[in-house]
């Protein structure tokens, strides 16, 4: 017995919003590990290290009643790897060299309107007036809770831009790209792929720079990355492209938007980092948003967002 539409949506919208909050909890465990001195680059090496055994896992669970995939989608599977969770992390990394944090928050979440878009116009995706109405309140919580922190000093600010709207731009094809494919071969096959050949690519790029003794790290660093790898990668890139076969890529990610904003809360509890009221007020901006979403649809618009069973 398949769920009602409507318990379908507001489950995708759960497993969008709780895929994001874990996602923004790598923030603080990073800034935790930085206290001892290591690298960006170890440390997200470190962090695939340790998540790779359960995505090889999750993929051969569930490859194992399922026709093996055709070299087409082998290739699809591993450019949406390197573009996911290898060339967006690291185009981000390089942005933040040259732009402040903040900013740098404000650019990733053009996101959703590049996801929406790229629907629109490459898959003739109908977009609703309330996911717009949902997209411009949660666009308004973000800029009220961080453009206080955004600086423009610096005479790279074009470069770094540009390099985080990259980043922003590889992630979106991701979503919509595995949104499609989703459908087909499913949340769990599809995204533990993506993800081993992302942690492929992330261990070359680090034996290439970095010696593999720097991997002996103290202990604090271990746990940190071993909580980083399971609770902010494995569990919420799975949540994540479940809620995406449920809703599609488009409400996902506007929903993932609370992300930004459960970084402050995080910070506040984790780090002692004061919360201002214009945050405040952006949160609830951003809740807001997420709720427009819940709001009952068509009828035509749930079964656009139900997958479809293929024979």
């Amino acid at each position: 017995m398949h769920p009602s539409p409507r318990r379908n949506l507001l489950l995708g919208l759960a497993l969008a919003v709780t895929g994001s909050v874990l996602f923004s909890g790598k923030a603080i465990v990073v800034k935790l590990a930085y206290r001892y001195h290591v690298d960006p680059l170890t440390l997200i090496a470190l962090r695939m290290l340790f998540a790779v055994p359960f995505f090889l896992v999750a993929y051969r669970w569930a490859s194992r009643a399922a026709p093996p995939l055709a070299r087409a989608d082998h290739l699809k599977l591993s450019v949406l790897g390197v573009l996911g969770y290898y060339l967006a992390s690291y185009l981000d990394f390089l942005g933040l060299q040259h732009v402040s944090a903040a900013l740098e928050r404000l650019i990733l979440f053009l996101n959703p309107t590049i996801v929406l878009l790229i629907s629109a116009f490459f898959l003739s995706k109908r977009i609703r007036r309330l996911d717009w109405l949902a997209l411009s309140l949660a666009y308004g919580g973000i800029v009220l809770a961080f453009v206080h922190d955004v600086r423009m000093d610096g005479g790279r600010i074009g470069l770094g831009s540009a390099l985080v709207f990259a980043s922003a731009l590889c992630y979106a094809v991701y979503l919509v790209v595995g949104g499609e494919l989703v459908k087909r071969l499913g949340a769990i096959r599809l995204t533990s792929y993506a993800m081993c050949v992302s942690s492929a690519a992330v261990l070359i790029h680090f034996l290439a720079v970095n010696p593999v003794s720097s991997l002996e790290q103290p202990a604090p660093v271990i746990w940190l990355s071993l909580l980083n790898a399971t609770l902010c990668t494995v569990l919420p890139v799975f949540a994540t492209m479940l809620a995406i076969e449920r809703v599609g890529a488009g409400r996902a990610s506007m929903a993932a938007m609370i992300g930004p904003v459960s970084t402050i809360g995080l910070a506040f509890v984790f780090l002692g980092e004061p919360v201002s009221g214009w945050q405040l007020v952006g949160t609830l901006l951003v809740l807001a948003g997420v709720y427009v979403l819940t709001l009952p649809v068509t009828a035509q618009a749930a079964a656009d967002s139900t997958p479809k069973e293929t024979s």
